[in-house]
């Protein structure tokens, strides 16, 4: 999914989570526009039609429909979904689809917890200005303004305020929470495989350090 960094008038930038960075995943393939993001993964079969349940990764849930067709890990399947609608329930991410040339409850048994892909640079090319793929993000470093290393961007997560990014000291152990905003990362670099934080006590143990619930970015 995507990440978009706020300035001073933005609460925070918005994120597009690629769930590619679990680790029960396989690692996407290829580089750049080519690499496979994971979108989506199937579930157990619905009735006895061949309609099969789907949870979507996608910034919009119901979005994931305009990337097919849609891959396997290894690109040796493709599929086209046909109908989908709303599981039901509270879990916005949750679909009930038809897939083309599936036709039996057997056959949509057998695509149950087959994951989804489509290449990155479909992904990317939705993005606005200074938005970004979580899948592109994590594995960076992040930088002090002076250009130490402090470490590695690990992980984002959404508590309902805001994008916060999770950095993983460079020396192991220690993680410090940070608000995906200008203020406390003024630079995301992907290219040169970096970001930079406006802080070097991100990882202060004594209350001290940036405060992940100031989120507003000014």
């Amino acid at each position: 999914m995507r990440s978009k960094p706020g300035g001073g008038d933005v609460a925070g930038r918005k994120t597009h989570p690629t769930p590619a960075a679990r680790a029960a995943d396989p690692p996407p393939r290829g580089e750049g526009a080519s690499r496979l993001v994971l979108v989506g993964e199937f579930g157990r079969p619905h009735g006895v039609r061949g309609e099969i349940r789907l949870k979507s990764f996608t910034a919009e849930p119901e979005g994931i429909a305009r990337y097919e067709p849609l891959t396997t890990a290894d690109g040796s399947r493709s599929f086209v979904l046909r109908h989908v609608r709303p599981a039901g329930g509270a879990a916005k991410d949750m679909f009930v689809v038809k897939v083309a040339g599936v036709e039996s409850r057997e056959a949509a048994e057998a695509l149950n917890r087959v994951g989804l892909y489509v290449p990155r640079g479909r992904l990317a090319a939705d993005l606005d200005e200074e938005e970004f793929l979580q899948a592109d993000l994590i594995g960076l470093a992040a930088l002090a303004e002076d250009g130490t290393r402090l470490g590695t961007v690990i992980a984002f997560h959404d508590f309902g305020a805001g994008d916060i990014v999770e950095i993983a000291a460079a020396e192991g152990g220690a993680t410090a929470l940070l608000p995906f905003t200008k203020k406390f990362v003024p630079v995301v670099a992907v290219d040169q495989g970096h970001v930079v934080v406006a802080a070097q006590d991100i990882f202060a143990a004594d209350g001290d350090g940036p405060d992940a619930d100031d989120r507003s970015g000014e």
